[in-house]
């Protein structure tokens, strides 16, 4: 049995029941060992809900040993399931049910796949861990994708996302795309930030440095010192471009390379800079 699944009694009703489902849904399936349907119906929800113990609780009642409990939900026959919100019924299930029956019932009720990737998403932006929450939010757009639906709220964590890990340019195309009935304060805080962002990437020691090589110096000590201007500033294709052209110059420039294979370890899980610039660095090596 897993976390969200308690049996019932008449000494746990209430807290269960009653007092649990302010918080959570309470999920109750009734069953007796004698009619396997009902058992069967109770297995298969135990499995389907296994994993949102955050957001429901099942409570399964033997109607055998408690009748009492059975009783005063009215319980007329088995199998039999209902979702109890506040202490009140909102929704059931009566009777043998299929699959695809039993997961569209629990898909009114359970927070898509979207939902949860969200909000784990938005968790490790509060936790500072902006590079494990791209991986995450991307894969929660693309399942809105999946549906032909439209997130704002999603999309509005991604562009928060872009912005902490330097992706400035795709942060302020995504913001573009937001309509005007979503533009909250949330929009209007990431608005502000991009803008912060779009100066942060031109400093005055970056527009100096880009100058110096600009007028033809070729100090490989100052494009480590341009790369790491970029990279700080989370512009790392630029830094990347930058030490490939002097690896790719120079094979036995080991102090180039490792500059860029850090820049590589700073990107973000899936980030596909990362991926390109691997294969390149691999296929100069080898």
């Amino acid at each position: 049995m897993t976390s969200n699944i308690v049996a019932i009694t008449l000494e746990n009703f209430q807290q269960v029941v009653l007092e649990e489902s302010t918080s959570k849904l309470v999920l109750v399936a009734f069953w007796a060992a004698q009619i396997p349907e009902s058992v069967e119906l109770r297995d298969k929800l135990a499995a389907s809900v296994a994993s949102y113990d955050e957001h429901i609780i099942l409570a399964t009642v033997d109607c055998e040993t408690q009748q009492q409990v059975a009783q005063q939900f009215g319980i007329q026959g088995l199998p039999t399931a209902i979702i109890v919100k506040d202490g009140q019924p909102i929704d059931g299930l009566s009777g043998p049910q299929p699959d695809e029956s039993i997961k569209e019932f629990l898909d009114k009720h359970l927070p898509k796949e979207e939902d949860l990737l969200h909000a784990q998403a938005k968790q490790l932006l509060v936790e500072g861990k902006a590079n494990e929450a791209f991986p995450v939010i991307e894969k929660a757009t693309k399942a809105v994708a999946l549906t032909g639906g439209d997130r704002a709220d999603i999309n509005l964590t991604l562009v928060d996302v872009y912005l902490q890990i330097g992706k400035v340019t795709e942060a302020e195309a995504l913001l573009s795309t937001i309509k005007m009935i979503d533009q909250d304060s949330e929009y209007k805080a990431l608005m502000a930030k991009l803008e912060l962002a779009s100066q942060a990437a031109d400093s005055p020691e970056i527009k100096a440095l880009e100058e110096k090589l600009a007028q033809g110096a070729d100090d490989i000590e100052l494009h480590h010192q341009l790369a790491a201007q970029y990279s700080q500033v989370n512009r790392h294709e630029d830094a990347l471009v930058l030490l490939f052209k002097l690896v790719q110059k120079d094979g036995s420039d080991t102090l180039s390379k490792e500059l860029l294979i850090d820049v590589l370890k700073a990107l973000p899980d899936g980030d596909p800079l990362s991926s390109k610039y691997r294969r390149k660095l691999y296929t100069l090596m080898y």
